[in-house]
């Protein structure tokens, strides 16, 4: 084995060469490569923020059909019970009513079952006074 030739200069100069610019073309494809993954990582995450708020948006729009038909049918329930409630208040007012006119001693004509009865009750004591005189 024969030592080299080359001045120990040459050989630093050369293997620096060597060494820098295959150091550079390292530290690039590692630099392209950590940069490809942050990007991948970047989209696959905005794929899945996109695909859970479509979910989360189709579960409350379910929801808030459900709560709406619920309230529907509440509504309903309430809007019925009243429509019952307004007729006995009416047909307690119209008791009410007749009671009132019936208390008094004059006779009313807003009335006119009370007004009615008032004329029979006068056309009996009508025939029964015919009846005494006939006796």
């Amino acid at each position: 084995m024969q030592p080299s030739m080359e001045s120990p200069d040459a050989y630093k100069r050369r293997a620096a060469t060597r060494n820098g610019s295959s150091v550079k073309w390292f530290l690039l494809f590692w630099l392209a490569v950590i940069a490809a993954c942050g990007f991948t990582v970047y989209s696959y995450m905005n794929h899945l923020k996109d695909q859970m708020l479509r979910q989360l948006s189709a579960q409350n729009q379910q929801q808030l059909t459900l709560l709406q038909s619920d309230y529907e049918k509440k509504l309903s329930v309430l809007s019925k019970e009243i429509s019952e409630l307004q007729d006995k208040v009416q047909s307690f007012n119209e008791l009410l009513t007749f009671t009132k006119d019936n208390a008094s001693t004059k006779t009313d004509n807003s009335n006119k079952l009370y007004t009615q009865l008032s004329e029979v009750r006068k056309q009996l004591d009508a025939l029964q006074k015919e009846m005494d005189l006939l006796k």
